[in-house]
C-alpha cells in the first residue's frame, strides 16, 4: 500500500515537472474564466468583452506581506479579431507595489479588459507599461451595469475584473507594471516573438484552444 502511495505521488510529480510553464498558465487562465463565469453578476464582464479588443489574465497575482506588499504574477494576453475570433496568445509579467488587496487575501485571479487603442497599444508597443501612469484603468461594471455606465468619451483604455477566494473582488491597480516574458513566448512559439508579432497570429492551436472556449462560453452570459 505504502509502495502504491508513493508511485501515484512520483507519477503526480512527475506529470508536473513535464507540463510546459506555457500550459500550465493556460490551463490556469481557462479555471479562472471558467470559475468567472459561473458567477451570478459576471454578465456586464461577459459584455465588456464581447465589445473589447482583447484581454489579459492573470490567474494567480500573490502577495508578499500584509496589506501594503509587493506583488507578482504570471499570465497572458488574447487579441479579438474581426471575424469574432481570437488571436495569440502573447505572455506576460505584472508586478510592483500597491494598497490594492483586501485585508487577508493572499493572491487574486485577474483579467485586464482592452477597451481600445491605447489599451491595444500598451500591450503591443512596447517591452513594458504602467497602469494608471500610461494607461487609464478602471473597475469593470458587473450584472447589468454595462449599458448604463461604459459611454464611450469616458471608458477607461482597460477594465480590471478580480476573484480572491470564489467571489468578486475589488483591487487598485494603479503603478502595477505589466512586461512581456520573452521566455514563454520563446517557450511556446518556438522561436522568438515579440508581443506584437504573437498577437498577429490567430489562437488556433490546440494548447490555447480550452481558454478560448472559456472565453466564448463566458461572453455568452452577456446575451
Amino acid at each position: 500500500m505504502i509502495m502504491a502511495v508513493f508511485t501515484v505521488i512520483f507519477v503526480n510529480e512527475a506529470y508536473a515537472a513535464e507540463t510546459p510553464l506555457y500550459m500550465k498558465r493556460i490551463e490556469m487562465a481557462t479555471d479562472l474564466v471558467n470559475k468567472m463565469a459561473l458567477q451570478a453578476d459576471a454578465a456586464g464582464m461577459a459584455d465588456t468583452i464581447r465589445s473589447s479588443k482583447g484581454v489579459a489574465i492573470f490567474p494567480d497575482v500573490a502577495k508578499a506581506g500584509f496589506i501594503i506588499g509587493a506583488e507578482e504574477g504570471q499570465g497572458l494576453v488574447l487579441l479579438r479579431t474581426e471575424n469574432g475570433g481570437w488571436s495569440g496568445p502573447a505572455f506576460m509579467g505584472i508586478s510592483g507595489a500597491s494598497v490594492g488587496f483586501q485585508a487577508g487575501a493572499e493572491s487574486i485571479g485577474l483579467v485586464l479588459v482592452i477597451n481600445n487603442d491605447n489599451g491595444l497599444h500598451a500591450f503591443t508597443g512596447g517591452n513594458s507599461f504602467k497602469l494608471g501612469a500610461d494607461v487609464a484603468v478602471a473597475a469593470g461594471p458587473v450584472g447589468r451595469e454595462f449599458g448604463a455606465s461604459t459611454n464611450a468619451p469616458l471608458k477607461a483604455s482597460l477594465y480590471s475584473y478580480s476573484m480572491t477566494e470564489g467571489l468578486f473582488a475589488g483591487i487598485s491597480l494603479s503603478g502595477l507594471v505589466i512586461n512581456q516574458n520573452r521566455d514563454l513566448n520563446l517557450a511556446y512559439w518556438g522561436k522568438k516573438m515579440t508581443a506584437q508579432q504573437a498577437l498577429a497570429d490567430p489562437a488556433t492551436n490546440s494548447r490555447i484552444l480550452p481558454l478560448v472556449r472559456a472565453l466564448d462560453g463566458l461572453m455568452e452570459k452577456g446575451k
